[in-house]
């Protein structure tokens, strides 16, 4: 009787989702029947303003005087006291929870709210306290480009996405696209952006790895932090996610994460540990998942606990879209606001309040955090944004952006181009570029710059045989090519049929042209996870295109080059022999195509470095058994009715639970352990010059481990370098990596011959261990080793530094 029920539901859900996307119902009975929330909480506008020793403030109230919390030279914890002294209990319980489904969904009523702005922190109008917007936001906002009755557009920058800004490795160009990012909310009325994600790559196959950094904590909390540092630089919030452990999207919003308090505290904790100290989030979004067996935004060990009491977090923690099972449960555990909110939420917590289980000051603690963050809004400071930020200067921002993100894998003599004007671009992808993953990091852009879009702004001759080869398939797959649109396109993945080359025509390009581009493209996102066959693994299609083409072109003496337009890595041992170069370019937004040309002219010398590491084999991947295999796609319906597996008996291993047996092996911490020989080892990367490492010295004072090291540029181009710090303990009495990168930084653009000195100060604290068994950190007695190195497999210098027990 249950699976006929749920399937009623789904079925009952789904139609209920089009026929109101497809306007066959209105948004007035949707609220009616689902949500039930009242009329009076509608945002009060009009404000008289009040004049107190020559400063003028609005009177939100309307009580004809100045209160505390309308004073904006009092401090913000006395605004918020003031504030909450003034709301009734309704209002409070009012104020833990989004505006519901519509506003979940992005719809709103004609000419009221900003259309696509996937969630709110509700207003409070008896206080005059506005309506604070929350907009989808990892790689760029995602709003409505259009609205009823308006004859111009609100498009939004689609930026890089976060993998290929992890692989700057550069935190001041993070911020400074964080800032462009924040800008733009800013103009267009939104307070809080919904990113940056900071779960680790722990397996390549998770969905939305090209929001997330790194399968290393420490460059993800860097770069996480100078995101947020740049974005709120504005006035406007972030809401750091997905809090924590949430690393597949098969079955994401019931799946019990069974990991152990080691490998929590020092690879899934800790970035979000170190971008909490160095940037300080307004907010946090809890995952989806369990941890052991609790609801992440239902675990007060996490929320309170760890977040708070240990890392001194002072924002407000916010729920994933219909996360957590037990609205009064979250409140109390430290799960602030509940998004988008429900009628049953409301309900519940109404409820609880009455019959004790949910205390006055528990609502209170967590009302607090949420007052705060709309004090420190631009919304009071009544800011006026104009709807017009500046998107031609952030596309400018963006191409460089994505050019310094993109990864140079391979270069036997070939790159930058010379002597080289007409170019055969061939494979799908090479007219198609992909801009950016599927679901909540996808972005309404005005435009997509692709490969042969760039090659021609660079004044490059695209080959016309391959062009015309392209449009007849595409002519003759017109279906398959019409790219998703709506909520489809949120968790429907693009992927057009290859096109097939026949020897023939290969010969004829081959003739024509003086080198060939093939690209490869893959397009994933939220709602599943990814497989091995035709995505990790190149299709048959695509093995054949580079051989044939590798082959055909070599015989003319003439080069190949691939372009990957990727997401997420993929397997690259089995051909990376063939081409003689290959160029990562990740999927960098909507100057892609534009920043790959700029790297293939030589415009701009690469200096990207891997995140994470690209194996030989799938199964090299401690990780791997222990992970969804067959993609199973995300049911909507699931998330907003229901779908928690009940019965132990009926629970499925890697779907209803997850065991990570690897521990703390996650990425290069088992590579390096298992001496395994890998494709691409994490923080490779190559460039058009050479860089020699000289002079490390290293030194321990006052807790702080000094390291000095200088760079210098061998070669005869300008170019920067990315300097990495691993740290070894040899002889350890506790079973512990190989190595550990423990700090990095990119140097300035090094003139041919020029030299910089770099300085790194790390915190001996930083080279502890968690002790379960005490349970805390443990510094170990004992020699350490301090390497720098331009990758995690290519040390250049180690040097040895000796460090007591912290107690010794």
């Amino acid at each position: 009787m249950k699976k006929v029920l749920k399937v009623f539901l789904i079925v009952l859900g789904s139609l209920l989702l089009l026929a109101v996307m497809g306007g066959l119902i209105g948004w007035s009975y949707v609220k009616s029947t689902f949500l039930d929330f009242e009329d009076e909480y509608v945002e009060k506008k009009d404000f008289q303003e009040i004049t107190v020793d020559g400063y003028t403030f609005l009177d939100r109230n309307g009580n004809g005087k100045l209160d505390i919390f309308e004073d904006d030279r009092r401090s913000s914890n006395e605004r918020v006291e003031d504030a909450l002294s003034q709301m009734t209990i309704e209002e409070k319980i009012h104020l833990l929870k989004g505006s519901g489904l519509a506003s979940a969904m992005g719809r709103v009523e004609p000419g009221e709210g900003i259309p696509g702005a996937v969630g709110t922190i509700v207003p409070t109008p008896r206080l005059g306290l506005p309506t604070i917007y929350l907009s989808d936001g990892p790689a760029g906002l995602r709003i409505e480009p259009t609205r009823e009755g308006e004859d111009r557009t609100y498009y939004c920058t689609a930026f890089p996405i976060g993998t290929l800004l992890a692989s700057t490795w550069n935190t001041d160009l993070v911020e400074g696209m964080g800032s462009a990012m924040g800008n733009e909310a800013l103009e267009y009325g939104l307070d809080v952006i919904l990113g940056p994600g900071a779960n680790i790559h722990r397996h390549p196959f998770c969905g939305r790895n090209f929001e997330y950094y790194s399968e290393d904590p420490v460059l993800t909390g860097y770069i996480g932090a100078a995101m947020v540092n740049g974005i709120e630089s504005n006035g406007v919030g972030t809401s750091v996610k997905h809090f924590v452990a949430n690393n597949q999207e098969t079955n994401r919003n019931y799946n019990d994460v069974i990991v152990s308090e080691r490998a929590m505290r020092e690879i899934y904790l800790k970035g979000f540990e170190i971008l909490v100290k160095e940037s300080q989030p307004w907010t946090i979004m809890s995952s989806y998942n369990k941890v052991n067996g609790t609801y992440t935004s239902e675990s007060r060990e996490l929320l309170t606990d760890v977040l708070r009491d240990d890392w001194r977090f002072e924002g407000l923690v916010m729920s994933d879209w219909f996360g957590g099972s037990d609205a009064p449960a979250m409140i109390g555990a430290g799960n602030d606001l509940l998004e988008p909110g429900t009628k049953k939420q409301w309900n519940a917590l109404i409820d609880a309040r009455e019959d004790g289980s949910l205390t006055i000051g528990e609502i209170d603690t967590s009302v607090r955090r949420i007052l705060k963050l709309i004090i420190q809004s631009r919304k009071m400071q009544n800011y006026q944004y104009g709807n017009n930020p500046d998107l031609k200067a952030h596309a400018e921002i963006i191409r460089q952006s994505a050019s310094e993100g993109m990864v140079l894998l391979k270069n036997e003599n070939t790159l930058p181009l010379q002597n080289a004007k007409s170019v055969a671009l061939l494979g799908v992808t090479s007219y198609d570029f992909i801009a950016g993953g599927t679901g909540s990091g996808d972005v309404n852009e005005a435009y997509a710059v692709s490969l042969e879009e760039g090659l021609k702004n660079a004044e490059y001759e695209i080959n016309t045989t391959a062009k015309n080869i392209f449009e007849s398939h595409r002519m003759a797959n017109l279906e398959e090519f019409q790219k998703p649109e709506g909520i489809k396109a949120m968790f429907t993945p693009y992927t057009p049929p290859q096109v097939v080359y026949t020897v023939e025509e290969l010969d004829r390009i081959a003739s024509e042209a003086d080198l060939a581009i093939i690209t490869i493209g893959r397009n994933a996102g939220e709602g599943g996870d990814r497989v091995e066959v035709d995505d990790f693994l190149l299709s048959s299609i695509e093995q054949e295109m580079i051989e044939n083409t590798c082959r055909i072109f070599h015989k003319a003496s003439k080069h190949v080059i691939v372009v990957m337009n990727i997401g997420g890595v993929i397997e690259t041992s089995s051909w990376k022999a063939q081409p003689d170069a290959i160029l990562l370019a990740w999927q960098g937004g909507q100057e892609g195509g534009n920043s790959v040309a700029d790297i293939l002219s030589g415009k701009v010398n690469p200096s990207g470095k891997l995140p994470m590491t690209f194996p030989v084999n799938l199964d090299d991947h401690a990780s791997n058994k222990n992970f969804p295999q067959d993609g199973e796609p995300m049911n909507v319906m699931d998330m907003i009715f229901g779908g928690e597996v009940e019965s132990e008996e009926d629970m499925v291993r890697n779907r209803d639970y997850t065991i990570y047996e690897e521990g703390i092996y996650v990425g290069y911490r088992y590579f390096d352990k298992a001496k395994l020989d890998v494709s691409y080892p994490f923080g490779y990367g190559l460039s058009y010059t050479d860089f020699e490492y000289g002079d490390l010295n290293v030194t321990e004072e006052n807790d702080t481990i000094n390291v000095l090291v200088t760079v210098q540029n061998t070669g005869d181009q300008a170019g920067k370098e990315v300097v990495q710090v691993y740290v070894s303990k040899p002889n350890s009495i506790v079973d512990r990596p190989e190595q550990e990168l423990k700090a990095f930084v990119k140097t300035k653009a090094l003139a041919p011959k020029e030299t910089q000195e770099i300085v790194f100060l790390i915190p001996v604290s930083e080279l502890r261990y968690w002790d379960e068994d005490k349970p805390g950190w443990i510094l170990e007695s004992g020699t350490y080793s301090i390497r720098i190195g331009a990758s995690s497999r290519d040390i250049r210098f180690a040097l040895e530094v000796d460090l007591l027990e912290e107690n010794d």
